[in-house]
């Protein structure tokens, strides 16, 4: 017989072979000594389980709840540990702001704008450190932002908590800008405020400003964007980039669709907004109603800022409650 058909014959010789005969021949070939009589193995063996991730409890294993499988669970902690923490602070209600990042003190900008000159005296063929200087001259122009905010902050903090009472308390993204301003500003009286951090693969901590039990971290813009609609009673929005235009129109679509309860938008910067974004323009093609451009407002002073989200919600309470409701279908 060849050895081709020996191999054959000893694999078709296996696969026949029945499951009891297979185990008797492993049995055959087990050790002199019983394993389980074997102190040492089977002490081994139990500092084995003990050191298992299996063996530790779910919430405690890191590894399970960082797995794509267990996002649905990531999600849901982010969703109740802040709303536990608000409900512990008696918060009530909150007032957003949003606002670019790169807008500090005019201390701060001048001194950037000061380092800006200096590079671009060293070389100034570099088209790169001649723009430099340029940006740095915008934001020493919109500097006073960052006081805007700071004051608005001031007022609404110092006549909306006083005791227990947690209503219209600040809420930012925690960062630095206009949203440290704002957080600074509740803080100079005295005051709680909110910051809803988000990681980012840059690295970003949070502004100093913020109450250390009110200051979270978020892996999901979705679950953070959810927590500042959630409680608001207003949003204010001054002049940002990107990430400031996302949660102004964040803002604007949830209002137009009914998707939130009503709430007062303001533009803050009247002449900043309107160069920005044609809202006009918009309504004259048709692509939204101009009935849509009466779902924001614009204020160029922190008075008149707190003014607007102060009429809007007294108006709002001799409402109906019907009109008040937002659609919750698609939680049903």
């Amino acid at each position: 017989m060849s050895k081709k058909n020996k191999r054959t014959e000893k694999n078709q010789t296996s696969e026949e072979t029945p499951w009891s005969q297979t185990h008797a021949d492993a049995c055959n070939h087990l050790p002199n000594t019983i394993l389980g009589d074997d102190i040492a193995l089977v002490t081994e063996n139990m500092e084995a389980i003990l050191r298992s991730p299996s063996y530790s409890l779910a919430q405690d294993d890191r590894v399970l709840l960082e797995r794509t499988e267990m996002r649905g669970v990531r999600m849901l902690l982010e969703l109740g540990k802040p709303e536990l923490a608000f409900q512990e602070d008696n918060v009530e209600s909150t007032v957003i702001v949003f606002g670019g990042t790169q807008i500090t003190e005019k201390n701060t900008a001048e001194r950037r704008l000061s380092e800006a000159i200096r590079n671009q005296s060293m070389d100034v063929e570099n088209k790169k450190l001649a723009l430099e200087v340029r940006r740095s001259e915008k934001l020493v122009e919109l500097s006073h932002f960052y006081d805007d905010a700071r004051q608005f902050a001031r007022l609404g903090s110092l006549d909306n908590q006083c005791d227990k009472k947690r209503s219209y308390v600040i809420v930012t993204g925690g960062g630095p800008g206009i949203m440290e301003a704002a957080n600074r500003g509740a803080f100079d009286v005295g005051c709680k405020s909110i910051g809803l951090n988000i990681k980012l693969p840059a690295e970003q901590q949070p502004n100093p400003f913020i109450t250390p039990e009110l200051c979270f971290q978020f892996k999901y813009f979705a679950l953070r964007k959810f927590h500042f609609i959630l409680r608001s009673v207003g949003a204010v929005l001054f002049p940002g980039g990107f990430g400031t235009l996302d949660e102004m129109f964040e803002a604007l679509t949830l209002r137009q669709t009914h998707r939130m309860q009503p709430i007062p938008i303001i533009l803050f910067g009247h002449d900043y907004w309107s160069k920005v974004i044609d809202f006009d323009f918009l309504a004259d093609s048709g692509v939204i109603s101009h009935e849509h451009l009466d779902l924001f407002e614009y204020a160029d002073t922190p008075e008149s800022a707190w003014e607007k989200i102060l009429r809007f919600n007294k108006d709002l309470k001799n409402k109906p409650t019907q009109e008040l409701a937002p659609d919750n279908t698609s939680d049903k």
